[in-house]
């Protein structure tokens, strides 16, 4: 999700790109509260930073604590930034209440990416 959140915010100004510890899928819920916004969501999919896909990075961001944990070497890696916020997957009794808490989760991640990774447009 912080993924197409970034790209959306901030996609001229950063190659994006995304990895988690271990290649899975990406939730359905999580590609509907993206769909909502009408970000890109068909390039998503699941990957781990040895996929031949992914490139050395300037920055690596974690948004989950076991990500932090189990994050390993990124090749060219400049700086991290971590911010923790909870997996919504579990959240609810029922699929409304868990889109909600997608939906929310969405909506966190967006506001700190917009804060922290603002570009300045002062001369």
């Amino acid at each position: 999700m912080a993924e197409a959140l970034l790209r959306h915010h901030f996609g001229g100004e950063y190659t994006v790109q995304s990895a988690g510890t271990e290649a899975t899928t990406v939730k359905a819920t999580a590609l509907l509260v993206l769909d909502e916004w009408g970000l890109e969501t068909s390039l998503l999919y699941s990957k781990t930073v040895d996929h031949p896909d992914f490139l050395p990075s300037d920055i690596v961001v974690t948004v989950c604590d076991d990500a932090q944990g189990n994050c390993p070497f990124v090749p060219g890696k400049l700086k991290n930034i971590h911010k923790a916020f909870p997996d919504p997957s579990n959240e609810g009794s029922n699929q409304e209440e868990n889109i909600a808490a997608f939906r929310r989760v969405r909506n966190e991640i967006s506001e700190w990416i917009k804060s922290e990774f603002r570009v300045s447009t002062s001369g």
